[in-house]
């Protein structure tokens, strides 16, 4: 998917950031991190990779998510010391251990590395994203819509607990603190062929959720637990929920 990268400069840059988003800033003095813009009401707005350049960040997003996101930052920079724009950077990606100039993919160890230096290559995740139930924006992460929690972001090191205050940060920090998470993604086996975003039903035809990206016979499904026993429905696909993925 096309990416757009931000770059933030300005004495608070970081400050700025910190105080806005899901992860510890401070993470990118080690390599990547990889966090989220939420809704006051704990909703996704949009997913990015962190990077230190020198003094400024830059901040690795999905292209069409860029210009909104600019300019709901620039809504909360007031009169902080931070200037936000866009780059002709376009980050590459590829597997395997990082190469010198690259960085791991914070998320999981099997999603290879990320690269802003020039360099060109794009992977294609899908099958490893599927397997490791990673979201992708867009497709599993809906603006307005997903919580974070739900979507797998404390399993992927997207969320830190202990970093205080950032939008959204009371709704998250409820959601963690439930006995167990009711819905989320997790891993499924389709037996058919089915559109992204259709509904799945249970064996009893009440709705228990969302196919998402699909691959193989293995998909990412949006799923409410207590609702995915059995073999369920998704159009005309058989699906089975792989309870180990679960958040």
């Amino acid at each position: 998917m096309a990416r757009k990268v931000l770059r933030l400069s300005g004495g608070d840059a970081r400050s700025f950031l910190q105080n806005l988003v899901t992860n510890d800033v401070g993470g990118i003095d080690h390599g990547l991190v990889w966090a989220a813009l939420l809704t006051p009401q704990g909703k996704y707005l949009a997913d990015f990779f962190l990077v230190a350049d020198g003094d400024d960040i830059l901040l690795d997003v999905d292209a069409g998510l860029a210009p909104g996101l600019a300019q709901r930052l620039g809504m909360y920079r007031l009169r902080a010391d931070v200037r936000i724009e866009e780059t002709e950077i376009v980050p590459a990606t590829g597997l395997g251990d990082a190469p010198e100039g690259a960085l791991p993919d914070p998320r999981h160890p099997a999603l290879g590395w990320r690269a802003y230096d020039g360099r060109t290559g794009e992977a294609d995740l899908t099958a490893l994203r599927i397997k490791h139930v990673v979201p992708e924006t867009g497709v599993e992460l809906i603006p307005n819509e997903t919580y974070p929690l739900e979507a797998g972001f404390e399993r992927l090191h997207g969320v830190d607990f202990r970093k205080g205050c950032y939008v959204g940060q009371e709704v998250t920090a409820r959601m963690k603190h439930k006995t167990e998470l009711r819905k989320g993604l997790a891993q499924v086996e389709v037996a058919g062929e089915v559109a992204p975003g259709t509904e799945i039903l249970a064996a009893d035809g009440r709705a228990a959720g969302t196919l998402f990206t699909t691959q193989g016979g293995r998909g990412i499904a949006f799923l409410r637990f207590d609702r995915a026993s059995g073999e369920m429905t998704a159009g005309d696909a058989r699906v089975t929920f792989v309870p180990a993925t679960r958040p």
